[in-house]
């Protein structure tokens, strides 16, 4: 494991530490199971109370939701935090993921919501605009399947997404990293479709301008 891993899980623990007076009694007996036992088996034991059993989720989870989380701040700190307040939440609420969908689903979502909770608490996201026009769909080339990029093409456009303006970039991030539909992307956002249309076309266009400059 490394140093990064090791310090996230330990902040963690002591998150969940701090959380477990409000979330759990603690089970008279504490049931076993292995580590190939399915997600929604695990939440039902977590639930219960079973500390090892939301472990696991969090050893299975934990790396993705840091990602998503630095995908849409740009800011390894801030998704070191944001990751910590999602699994903080997830101990809290687990009980109310039901298996109606895939847990990685559900918890794609929760990630999600705090991600934009948190930028509306800092008031950082301001980039609303008021155009509610059809937007043509114009992807930044790569988008689509940046794992299928050359590595410098990758880093490239990472680093340009990093310079995109907050709404942009969750919009971008949203719809064509993620792959959520603008009515989804404007519903998670608190803005309208239009805007949300708006708000990705300027992305693509900035990242379009962008990624030629680096080029030059």
């Amino acid at each position: 494991m490394d140093s990064h891993s090791a310090v996230m899980e330990q902040e963690i623990g002591f998150g969940l530490e701090a959380a477990s007076g409000l979330a759990f009694q603690a089970p008279a007996a504490v049931e076993t199971f292995d580590e190939t036992a399915p997600d929604i088996t695990l939440c039902r034991l977590a639930t219960d109370g079973n500390i090892p059993a939301f472990e696991l989720l969090y050893e299975r989870y934990h790396r993705r939701t840091y990602s998503l989380c630095l995908r849409m701040t740009s800011s390894q700190t801030e998704a070191e935090d944001l990751t910590q307040e999602v699994f903080i939440q997830l101990f809290r609420k687990v009980g109310s993921f039901r298996g109606d969908s895939a847990f990685s689903t559900w918890l794609h979502r929760l990630t999600v919501n705090q991600v934009l909770m948190h930028f509306r608490r800092r008031s950082v996201k301001n980039e609303r605009t008021s155009e509610d026009g059809e937007m043509p769909e114009q992807s930044v080339p790569g988008t689509a399947n940046p794992n299928k990029m050359q590595v410098l093409d990758r880093i490239a456009l990472k680093n340009a997404i990093a310079e995109l303006p907050n709404g942009y970039r969750n919009v971008f991030v949203l719809h064509d990293v993620e792959g959520f539909e603008h009515e989804e992307v404007a519903r998670m956002m608190g803005i309208s479709v239009g805007t949300s249309k708006s708000q990705l076309h300027k992305a693509r266009l900035k990242l379009r301008g962008l990624l030629i400059k680096k080029q030059d």
